[in-house]
């Protein structure tokens, strides 16, 4: 434990900025054509376009690759040549000693216009870059629901959750990450449900964030979270709306980035991390079942095998006797031990996992389910391992994609190999104390500053109506104690 907050600690600290590379400072350089050619030097998309109005000429400089020929001759070359003055008036001035916002300006899309007569700039937004529909989910599929999933737009996005909350208090802060790639991230939040602590950290995180760019927003989550040297996500994610919208309402905060699809929940709890958008669609008691094995099967997944060493290597007087026999007389020809065995046969089930999500679906689907059988049928036979182990390893695989999030189910499969080789050391001993310190980091764990195993950890009651078990809809009417306000302590969701 204490190495690991020492790396936490280590990696949560600014990394010294090299000065080497960076840029020079443009602030208090004027704005002009040729300060602008300068800086978008080797740039072949940016295009310079000069037309001659009765008023004198104007200078139009945009990005071909983000702005539509036939938008920007409609919007704003046709007003320019009828000498017509609303182009003008949809336009934002420009102030001639920001030259950096000038820059950002048409690299996000927006077309600047050169009044030569006034010595004049002018921006207007024709960003027309194509980008992808919205489209049905197919990592959060869900037979019933709104069937809609975020796309890599930003502005998509934004629209998408602002149709459902029609509501003035829905707030969005918009913040630029990456020292290279000056990425738009909006934060989302109620500010009228919102814990003001919680808000006043998540901002802080974002801008102090110092790296060159993030490619998704799962990277830059593994950034911002309390503990990234632990194998537990910290913030929740997801690419659907109604869950965003949901979480919303109890006061979470959402954070979007541009060109991701995914949108990070926080704060978040262990629990939370096994509740499917399914389970408030699905009746009460369908729910709790489904939530129960999820929750109960993450335990079941990584000590399945892990037991399966004990009783063979250590303990076999856990076992029935019939149940011994038959895998004493299974393992008759296995020349290696337990510990081993499992090894072999859980990196077997991983190779196959891996190679099978880098193939084409039809191809990979084949290979799982055909390289499964065959491998699993000629490695009985040949005497690797025995037939129980492979039931028992096919169950622990099953169960590890049980958790709604697959950043869980990904941590259920990497903490198994601790609890496989603590049982092959120490047996049950060794298990119990794996399992202790599991408890141990997920009590020491936090999101956003708020106890990773709430409501496990006295917060409310009532937050034991949506936890393991989940309650009918009717006593669902209180927000959560992980992230309500100070003016939010108590009373339901409709309460003014």
């Amino acid at each position: 434990m204490g190495v690991v907050k020492l790396l936490s600690k280590f990696l949560q600290k600014k990394a010294p900025s090299d000065k080497s590379t960076s840029k020079p400072k443009l602030k208090n350089k004027r704005v002009s054509i040729e300060s602008i050619k300068q800086e978008l030097a080797d740039v072949d998309d940016v295009i310079y376009k000069n037309i001659r109005t009765p008023k004198g000429p104007v200078t139009v400089i945009y990005y071909s690759s983000f702005v539509d020929n036939q938008v920007l001759h409609q919007t704003v070359i046709a007003p320019i040549l009828r000498q017509d003055e609303t182009v003008i008036h949809a336009s934002e001035k420009i102030d001639l000693n920001d030259l950096p916002h000038v820059l950002s300006l048409i690299t996000t899309g927006h077309t600047i216009l050169f009044l030569h007569t006034q010595h004049v700039f002018y921006s207007i937004n024709t960003f027309s870059a194509e980008s992808r529909s919205i489209q049905q989910t197919e990592t959060e599929s869900t037979v019933i629901g709104p069937q809609d999933a975020f796309t890599e737009s930003l502005d998509t996005n934004l629209s998408l959750i602002k149709r459902r909350i029609n509501n003035p208090e829905l707030k969005n802060k918009t913040y630029m990450v990456g020292t290279e790639t000056n990425t738009k991230v909006s934060v989302l939040y109620l500010s009228n449900l919102v814990n003001q602590d919680n808000l006043k950290r998540i901002i802080n995180k974002l801008e102090e964030l110092e790296y060159d760019g993030f490619t998704d927003i799962t990277v830059m989550k593994q950034f911002i979270e309390d503990h990234p040297m632990s194998p537990f996500p910290q913030y929740n994610s997801t690419v659907r709306p109604d869950m965003t919208m949901k979480y919303l309402l109890d006061g979470r905060i959402a954070v979007m980035m541009d060109n991701s699809q995914s949108v990070i929940i926080c704060p978040t709890s262990f629990l939370e991390l096994f509740e499917p958008m399914e389970d408030y669609y699905n009746r009460w008691m369908t729910a709790t079942l489904l939530r129960s094995l999820r929750f109960f099967g993450f335990f079941v997944t990584i000590i399945l095998t892990p037991t399966y060493i004990s009783a063979l290597t250590y303990h076999p007087e856990i076992l029935p006797f019939e149940l011994l026999i038959n895998l004493q007389e299974s393992r008759n020809r296995v020349p290696f031990p337990p510990v081993m065995e499992v090894l072999f046969i859980e990196l077997v089930i991983e190779i196959l996992r891996e190679a099978g999500s880098r193939m084409p679906t039809k191809i990979g689907q084949t290979l799982g389910i055909v390289g499964g059988i065959v491998i699993g049928t000629a490695a009985v036979e040949a005497g690797l391992i025995s037939n129980m182990l492979v039931v028992l390893v096919a169950i622990s695989a099953l169960l590890s994609f049980l958790p709604s999030s697959f950043l869980m189910s990904n941590t259920s499969r990497f903490i198994r190999y601790a609890f496989i080789l603590a049982a092959g050391f120490f047996g049950l001993y060794g298990q119990m104390i794996a399992l202790a310190w599991l408890f141990i980091h997920l009590l020491n764990l936090t999101s956003l500053g708020t106890p990773y195993l709430t409501p496990g950890i006295p917060r409310n009651w009532t937050d034991l109506l949506d936890s393991v078990l989940r309650a009918p809809s009717g006593l669902l009417k209180y927000r959560k104690g992980i992230a309500r306000s100070k003016e939010k302590q108590v009373g339901p969701l409709n309460e003014e």
